[in-house]
């Protein structure tokens, strides 16, 4: 299994906006997502309100790749989140079992 951690930082004055965004439409997008197996989602504290992130834990690097592209690695945004977006990233790991 592979672990994806997405993070977000919105633009100044784009929190609230990114919140209903991440509420309303990345989180039910994700938890109907075929080929997750687990998702976690951490949203804005007051010492950092512009942050939001997504811990995902894929069944296979082929799930990953149907939901994200052959270009899974870089961080990928939908267009309507755009505007509100001032920086992202991701980074991947392989699931431990301990």
């Amino acid at each position: 299994m592979i672990i994806r951690v997405f993070q977000v930082t919105t633009h100044p004055g784009k929190e609230r906006e990114f919140s209903n965004f991440f509420h309303n439409t990345a989180i039910p997008l994700m938890q109907r997502t075929e080929g997750l197996h687990d998702v976690t989602f951490g949203t804005a504290r007051s010492e950092s309100p512009a942050d939001f992130c997504m811990v995902m834990v894929w069944e296979s690097l082929a799930a990953l790749k149907a939901f994200a592209g052959e270009d899974y690695a870089n961080p990928h945004i939908l267009p309507e989140e755009a505007i509100l977006v001032r920086a992202r990233s991701v980074k991947h790991y392989d699931l431990v079992d301990a």
